[in-house]
């Protein structure tokens, strides 16, 4: 281990950095030892706590001591280049040097991305709203697409979908259409999805063939636990009717669709896919408690937008983060300037390079705020 005093602080841009690391591993290790220990493991609400944390630490920890190995190594290449009686070995220990103090430079970057402040809510399960918004019938065939687009990315990474609600239109779109997404870091992928959506191409619905132009708006809310939201039952009104289908007609001869209405806030949500009106109440709660998790955040975090308006916006055409065009086959996310020309691909479900980069512009301007 290369002391704090010593060989690594030369490297480091920032003594601070690099004690923030050393006590980050030195907390990891303390807590390797707390979840070997019998009497901790035998109280398990304490040991999984503990479970968590220490694995939260492992990849800062890991890089770390990926770190120092390579700044021992830049040390003694350095001090074996003091012998100057090999010149073939000499310029062997020098090309390691060089290849050292690469991987040094690039794991500096990776340990200060790795530092950068967590979103509490990035390892949680997701809750998506969309619905049609400028553009008729056709933003409504827009929200379906986009909800099939989402329903593909999840199986691509193994996660779990579960529809809450929806509100189908007679031509196969969506009006609206709310789902749950359960995967490991679904909302550290997902947020970035948050916004106006933008398409452009000849509708079917469209006889002359003419381009139109449409939006559907997203909205991404991380599930709220238990834990992160606490209702008064006192503060909801709740109001149950029959489920109606696709033009208004009734599809239940029982009152089994919920409207639940938070008092306080004055969040509405309405649930009728279940024919059970218990079902379709704990849909319609776990919708509300995701909806004041993400205005719980907002108010305490001014710097995450994660309140619903600033996601979605009003739906206008021109507030808008990306651009579906179908005659030229691209799609283009506005925020970063990215265009890329495999929409067919795209809207089925491979979104990886786009998010990829979101994810990567957002820690760049976290980076810039850190300096």
């Amino acid at each position: 281990m290369i002391d704090a005093s010593g060989g690594a602080k030369q490297y480091l841009e920032s003594d601070r950095m690099l004690d923030k690391l050393q006590s980050i591993e030195e907390k990891y290790e303390d807590l390797s030892h707390k979840i070997s220990d019998p009497e901790v493991i035998a109280e398990q609400s304490v040991w999984q706590k503990l479970m968590k944390e220490h694995a939260s630490l492992e990849p800062i920890v890991e890089k770390f001591r990926e770190y120092k190995s390579v700044l021992k190594g830049i040390e003694d290449s350095k001090e074996m280049l003091l012998d100057k009686s090999d010149k073939d070995f000499e310029e062997m220990v020098r090309l390691e040097l060089e290849e050292l103090q690469e991987k040094q430079e690039k794991l500096e970057e990776e340990l200060k991305i790795l530092l950068l402040p967590k979103d509490p809510n990035d390892e949680k399960n997701v809750i998506v709203e969309i619905r049609g918004a400028a553009g008729g019938e056709e933003a409504a065939l827009f929200a379906g697409d986009l909800l099939r687009m989402y329903m593909r990315y999840a199986e691509r990474m193994g996660w779990k979908v579960e529809m809450l609600s929806s509100n189908p239109t007679d031509i196969g779109g969506y009006k609206e259409v709310i789902f749950e997404i359960e995967g490991k870091g679904a909302y550290s992928r997902l947020k970035y999805e948050s916004g106006a959506h933008r398409v452009q191409r000849i509708p079917t619905t469209e006889a002359g063939g003419r381009i139109h132009t449409s939006t559907s708006t997203v909205a991404v809310l991380p599930e709220a636990e238990d834990v992160d939201v606490e209702i008064n039952m006192n503060d909801l009104r709740i109001d149950v009717f029959r489920s109606s289908g696709h033009g208004g007609q009734s599809v239940n001869t029982t009152d089994s669709a919920v409207r639940v209405t938070h008092l306080p806030t004055g969040f509405v949500v309405s649930c009728q896919d279940e024919k059970s009106q218990l079902k379709n109440k704990e849909k319609a709660i776990k919708i509300l408690k995701s909806r004041l998790l993400e205005l719980e955040t907002e108010r305490h975090n001014a710097e995450i937008a994660n309140d619903r308006k600033s996601q979605v916006g009003t739906g206008d055409r021109s507030e808008r983060i990306r651009t579906y065009n179908f005659p030229q086959g691209r799609v283009t996310d506005h925020r970063i300037g990215l265009t890329l020309y495999q929409l067919d691909s795209f809207m089925d479900g491979d979104l990886d390079e786009m998010i990829d980069a979101l994810i990567t512009s957002a820690q760049a301007e976290k980076l810039k705020g850190a300096e």
